[in-house]
């Protein structure tokens, strides 16, 4: 990389901070550090031309967890964990609603369901049980019941006749919400660089010497919110999780809106404006999907435009506009890690799947460890 004076003076030289990965983690991090050091350098890094991982890829849902969902990680969580987690979630998208604004990310309270496939009694009945015994626990954060049933009006079909509403979730722009967040950050005076790849760091005690391939400059810290790349940093802790996306052309007279799930979140779809986004299916292949290649496999593909086709808008012609795939970072663990990895090194990581929910939080707790 050759540069000249003058990029080595304004953007590499008496950087107080360097943040690694833009994406909603990243920029919060960036703007609490503003509020709280308001004449430092901050700079950003971001490998990708935008947000690599998820950030600017997911499908835009402002929730923090189906029924069946929750249900599932009281297996392999404490019931405290898990509730301290809900309200984590909950709080963060108040904070990303609060830092942005509504009309800014286009957020619509359509309220969220959850359906049932015929196939999955098991899964349909063990809701329908623990449904009060979910909102009684939650009754501390909401103030009032968070799930009820509701007869089906969407006229799916193969599925079960109740489906679990929730009214407080609603939907997203994703594009938006990080367009907005670049331009908060843009406008603190926050350097962002795009299509740069740190190929190692070294903390040297008093500054970490970091290296763009073979070149290198100084940083007072490093911040990592990089989540679904942070395997290494985390030594395994986190792990990729890949999931693929659809969205079809635009649908006349299309009578669905709001955010719905399927599987223990596993599958989730939503309409945006006039089309079908629907995406989820790595629990049919979970090697596979643990990886942070971008890409379509067709065993996913296949399913979800089955799903579509036979359960979502049954005895209609649908077509598909367009496919992608984002990464996420996920662990043994749902609780996510924000944490000091040396004197001058820090991380926020594993948002499990959660990262419109609780990005804001984490990267505003990440920049609150220094």
């Amino acid at each position: 990389m050759e540069l000249s004076y003058w990029e080595l003076k304004n953007w590499f030289t008496n950087v107080d901070f360097t943040i690694v990965g833009s994406g909603i983690v990243g920029l919060h991090a960036g703007l609490r550090l503003r509020e709280k050091f308001p004449k430092a350098k901050i700079l950003i890094l971001e490998k990708g031309m935008l947000p690599q991982g998820a950030s600017t890829k997911n499908a835009g849902f402002a929730c923090f967890g189906s029924l069946s969902e929750i249900i599932d990680d009281l297996k392999n969580h404490t019931e405290e964990d898990v509730i301290k987690l809900i309200e984590k979630r909950w709080i963060g998208l108040q904070l990303l609603r609060k830092r942005l604004g509504d009309s800014a990310i286009n957020f619509k309270p359509y309220g969220g369901y959850e359906l049932f496939l015929k196939e999955d009694e098991n899964g349909y009945n063990e809701c329908l049980s623990k449904l009060p015994f979910i909102n009684e626990i939650l009754k501390p954060i909401f103030k009032t019941d968070v799930f009820a049933n509701e007869i089906d009006r969407f006229e799916f079909k193969g599925i079960h006749e109740y489906l679990v509403f929730n009214p407080f979730e609603g939907q997203i722009d994703t594009g938006n919400m990080m367009q907005t967040l670049l331009k908060e950050a843009i406008g603190a005076g926050i350097l962002i660089l795009n299509q740069q790849i740190v190929t190692s760091y070294l903390d040297k005690g008093d500054r970490v010497e970091v290296a763009l391939g073979d070149f290198s400059f100084t940083t007072k810290k490093i911040l990592f919110g990089t989540n679904g790349f942070a395997n290494k940093l985390t030594n395994g802790a986190v792990k990729p999780a890949r999931a693929q996306v659809l969205i079809t052309e635009p649908i006349p007279d299309l009578d669905i809106k709001g955010t719905f799930h399927l599987d223990r979140g596993y599958y989730y779809f939503r309409n945006v404006g006039d089309r079908i986004l629907l995406g989820g299916g790595r629990n049919l292949d979970f090697e596979t999907e643990t990886t942070t290649e971008f890409g379509q496999t067709e065993i996913i593909q296949n399913k979800l435009e089955d799903l579509l086709k036979n359960v979502i808008l049954p005895n209609q012609k649908v077509a598909i506009a367009h496919r992608w795939s984002g990464i996420m970072g996920i662990g043994n663990s749902k609780n996510p890690i924000v944490t000091q990895l040396s004197e001058n090194v820090y991380c926020g990581v594993r948002l499990g799947g959660m990262g419109v929910a609780i990005g804001g939080l984490i990267g505003t707790e990440l920049a609150d460890l220094i």
